[in-house]
Formats: structure tokens, C-alpha cells, sequence
């Protein structure tokens, strides 16, 4: 047995002493809990920010340590959520913070079986180029019969619940205007 442990530090025996029967006290705690400080008390400052995750639009509160992301909570403060945020959003801290997170653009060339880093400016480049090379070889202006289509089967579109309402709104405005007739995005899948 260790010798700083006796009989009497047993967690049952200190609910039983200090009249906490239902162990919902401090007597079920252990010193290293009580020493611990939460991450939030020890933040330089605290950013009002938004869920990425869907269109309900959540407030969160970003707690912000030598410019890094310490903690992120519900924010009791918005009149969404009131404080609240589902399992996606309570893990939003994860999301910022992942040692996988991709923080460059990569690319693999036709028939490569590695992935390079390449600069955004150049993958931005690459990206429109083909969108507009798809679009001009896939335009349809009417059908067999010659009723008008105005739209391309060669750009689709598909979104992801990290994007907020705003970036939703502009990449379903992006691709219509384009032709485009295939945009979904994951929430709805």
C-alpha cells in the first residue's frame, strides 16, 4: 500500500465523514483534480465566433492562448444556441487544432502516385482554367428539340457542412450563374 494512502483518504470513507452520501462532493475528488485549472481561466482573450458546421448558426466562444486556439464553447451570450452546441460543434477545437489538418495546397500530376506541395495562386489558377474548359465543352444551349437549356452536365458542386450559410449561399449563386444543374451539398445527402 502507498504510504501516503490510508484508510481514511479511501473516497468512500471521506463521503461517509464529511456527510456526502451520494458522492456529488468535494469528497470524491482527488487533490490532482482540484489542483487543475481549466483551459478557459487561463486564456489572453476570447473571440465571439459562429459554427462552421451547418446553417443553424450557433455561437461560440473561441478561447485564444498566445494566438492559439485553447478551447472553444457554446456561447450563452447568442440568442441561436444560448450557450448550446451539439457533439460536431463541441468538437470544433479539433477540428482547428488537428496535427492532420492540410494547411497548403497539394497536388498529384496525371499518372504521379505522390502528392506536391504547390502555391494557392497556382492551384486557384488551375482549378478556374479547368472549371471554364469544362464549362465551354460541356455547354448545352438547347435540347434535341430546341428548347433552351443554357446549362453544362460538366461542373457539379458538392458542399460540405464545414461551409457556413454565407459560403453556401455564394457557391449555389457560383455554379447556377456558371450552368451548372448538379449542386448538393452533404448536409442534405
Amino acid at each position: 500500500m502507498d504510504p501516503k494512502k490510508t484508510f481514511l483518504s479511501w473516497p468512500v470513507v471521506r463521503q461517509l465523514r464529511s456527510g456526502d452520501y451520494l458522492g456529488r462532493g468535494p469528497s470524491v475528488t482527488s487533490r490532482a483534480t482540484r489542483e487543475l485549472t481549466p483551459r478557459t481561466s487561463t486564456a489572453d482573450k476570447v473571440v465571439q465566433s459562429i459554427c462552421p458546421y451547418c446553417a443553424v448558426g450557433c455561437g461560440q466562444k473561441v478561447f485564444v492562448k498566445n494566438d492559439h486556439v485553447v478551447q472553444i464553447e457554446g456561447d450563452p451570450d447568442s440568442p441561436v444556441s444560448r450557450g448550446r452546441l451539439c457533439p460536431k460543434g463541441s468538437a470544433t477545437e479539433q477540428l482547428v487544432n488537428n496535427p492532420g489538418r492540410q494547411k497548403q495546397a497539394l497536388y498529384r500530376r496525371p499518372g504521379g502516385h505522390d502528392w506536391e506541395p504547390i502555391e494557392l495562386e497556382t492551384a486557384v489558377s488551375m482549378i478556374a482554367d479547368r472549371f471554364v474548359k469544362s464549362r465551354k465543352r460541356t455547354w448545352q444551349d438547347t435540347d434535341e428539340h430546341g428548347r433552351p437549356l443554357r446549362r453544362t452536365m460538366g461542373i457539379a458542386s458538392l458542399g460540405g457542412a464545414t461551409l457556413d450559410n454565407e459560403e453556401n449561399y455564394l457557391i449555389k449563386k457560383l455554379f447556377t450563374a456558371a450552368g451548372a444543374i448538379q449542386i448538393e451539398n452533404q448536409a442534405r445527402i
